[in-house]
């Protein structure tokens, strides 16, 4: 990742609702954010009880507003606020410092 980047950090619970819904929704998401100026790439776990973590990662905070208020991703974000979350928390931070390691590159 580079040093400056924007990281958008999304927490969030799942509801039981809609499963596929959600799924295809949120695959859409990930291919609409990867067509935005800025994109830098995304990392994103759940675990069973649904809990996730999301950060996406842009390359200045206009690219990462341009997204928030990118209006397939407003509509979506309507649609997990009626049904798909229990709650979510978002931080937005810089990055000052990246490093990273992948077994079998040293």
């Amino acid at each position: 990742m580079q040093k400056n980047a924007v990281a958008v950090i999304f927490a969030n619970q799942r509801t039981t609702a809609d499963a596929e819904g959600y799924a295809a929704a949120a695959a859409a998401m990930v291919a609409a954010a990867e067509r935005q100026p800025g994109y830098l790439g995304i990392h994103s776990v759940r675990d069973e009880s649904g809990f996730g973590i999301t950060v996406s990662y842009w390359a200045d905070d206009a690219a990462a507003q341009a997204w928030r208020d990118d209006p397939a991703h407003s509509a979506i974000r309507g649609q997990g606020r009626a049904g798909w979350y229990e709650w979510y928390d978002l931080q937005v931070a810089t990055v000052i410092r990246a490093y990273d390691w992948r077994r079998g590159g040293d």
